[in-house]
This record gives structure tokens, sequence and C-alpha cells, in this order.
């Protein structure tokens, strides 16, 4: 009985023995324009994105990928996102003063890819 006891209780001390891993996951963000965002706020925002904000909006000009479609909503989205990826992980959020919010849906489309960086 002891015997048996032993083969049953020796794999699981061992298993006891094993560190458990650490799972870091981080769920895919991306930082759009607020649908609800009035097109001043909207301006606003992308003029200190694309400028003091450091996004990188050479995408969103004519004959570039993400120049289409030509909207407001869909540059500063754009330009959003290029500036929360680069600045998330040193402080940089998505809020633009309430004219962005973050999307788990990628806003890419045709030959427009914009960014994630985990």
């Amino acid at each position: 009985m002891a015997m048996c006891m032993l083969k049953f209780m020796l794999p699981l001390l061992f298993l006891a023995m094993i560190p458990p891993k650490t799972a870091y996951a981080e769920f895919e963000l991306w930082c759009v324009a607020d649908e609800q965002t009035t097109d001043s706020e909207l301006q606003g925002a992308l003029d200190w994105a694309c400028g003091k904000g450091g996004a990188d909006c050479s995408k969103i000009q004519e004959n570039q990928p993400c120049y289409f479609p030509n909207t407001l909503k869909d540059h500063a989205s754009y330009a959003f996102n290029s500036y929360f990826q680069k600045s998330k992980h040193s402080g940089g959020s998505c809020h633009f003063r309430g004219a962005a919010m973050t999307t788990e849906e990628d806003p890419s489309h045709g030959s427009c890819h914009y960014d994630f960086i985990p």
C-alpha cells in the first residue's frame, strides 16, 4: 500500500515543484476618432497629433495609402492611432480631449494599414 501511495504522490510532488508560467497577454487595441466628436474638435486633435504629438501623418497625405477615404474622421483616426501606438508605453493615451477611443477591431482597410505595437 505504501509503495502504491508513493507511486501516486511522487509525480504530484514533482509537478508542485515546477514554477507556474506567467502569461503576458495584451489585447490588441487601436485608437480611432470617436464618431460623436465635432469636426472642430477633431481638427484640433488631428493638428496636435500630427504636430507636437509626433504622429506619422505621411500616409494620410494625398497619393498615399491612407488618404482615402478623404474624411476628417478617417485622417484623424489614422493620426490618433499612430500617436497612440508610439507613445502608449511611455504614458501616451488615446484620449485627445475626448475625441478618440480605443477599439479591438483593426481599422485597417484596403492598402491602409494601421500599426499595432505590442
